[in-house]
């Protein structure tokens, strides 16, 4: 009998994805064993330590380093890596919703330089809005209305979208959507009831209806009056900023109008490695 021929030892850089994980020594080691830098090992390398550093300042951004956090990322790439960004930010809401307004806060300060960064985010989020509602998956879907609440707050999109939001959540009543609709009003409240106090009159009388038809939950009819007392006294335990993070001045805001019925893409091509045979003569374009 033949003895095996070993395998050939794969290039992590080589894979379809480039998603192998390489420890930063290796990946050291890698890049200074490449010397062309317009071959394909480079820009994957690149890629990869690209993808490291955006999920590694996404994960450590809180209240009181954000500015230096906004620093650091702005010193990255963010228009070749613009889908890794978002995918991280995405990821990270996700996880840690009780920080949503710290990802919310950073987004809006990268949306003042980097606006199709701030509309990518908005589409894909929609994107996921639909998927979760429709699959009913309610910790994704009230992960991603609370991400619109603050979103909202920040001038990053406009309030009609957390209008429509609320107009769904409030027609086909389920306990789930309730809850959902009482997620985003207390987020957001604050500032939907200072720019349209009509259509929120509108809405907590829904809610009242809601809570003398007697089909919800008793759970959800508490919450319901939770929310009417956090009305009464004016969201004051809801502001539209947390301490720290109202950080884009009103001449910066660049607000997006978005809208349920839009049709998005989510662009996910640009979360994967693409060669670029134009490397050399194109980084310098998106450093600049």
């Amino acid at each position: 009998m033949l003895p095996r021929k070993p395998k050939p030892e794969e290039n992590p850089l080589m894979t379809k994805t480039g998603g192998t994980y390489l420890p930063p020594h290796k990946l050291r080691a890698l890049q200074k064993s490449i010397t062309d830098k317009s071959s394909e090992p480079y820009q994957r390398l690149t890629w990869e330590a690209l993808k490291k550093s955006l999920n590694g300042l996404v994960n450590k951004v809180n209240t009181t380093n954000i500015k230096e956090i906004v620093i650091e990322l702005f010193n990255e790439n963010l228009v070749r890596g613009k889908g890794l960004l978002i995918r991280s930010i995405m990821t990270a809401q996700a996880q840690s919703v009780p920080f949503t307004n710290v990802y919310a806060a950073l987004v809006a300060v990268i949306n003042t330089k980097f606006p199709d960064i701030g509309e990518l985010l908005l589409n894909r989020l929609i994107l996921q809005f639909k998927r979760s509602y429709l699959r009913n998956q309610k910790a994704v879907c009230l992960a991603t209305v609370m991400f619109f609440g603050h979103l909202t707050n920040q001038m990053v999109v406009e309030e009609i979208l957390c209008f429509e939001i609320l107009s769904l959540l409030l027609e086909k009543v389920s306990d789930d959507s309730v809850e959902g609709s009482i997620a985003l009003l207390k987020e957001v409240g604050a500032r939907l009831q200072d720019s349209n106090p009509r259509i929120m009159h509108q809405l907590f009388d829904r809610l009242r209806n809601l809570l003398q038809e007697g089909e919800l939950d008793i759970r959800v009819k508490y919450m319901i009056e939770v929310l009417f007392a956090i009305r009464r006294d004016k969201f004051k335990d809801y502001p539209m900023f947390a301490e720290g993070l109202d950080l884009v001045d009103e001449e910066d805001q660049l607000t997006h109008l978005k809208e349920l019925t839009d049709k998005v893409s989510g662009e996910t091509i640009l979360n994967v490695f693409k060669f670029d045979p134009n490397y050399e003569e194109n980084e310098p374009k998106y450093q600049g």
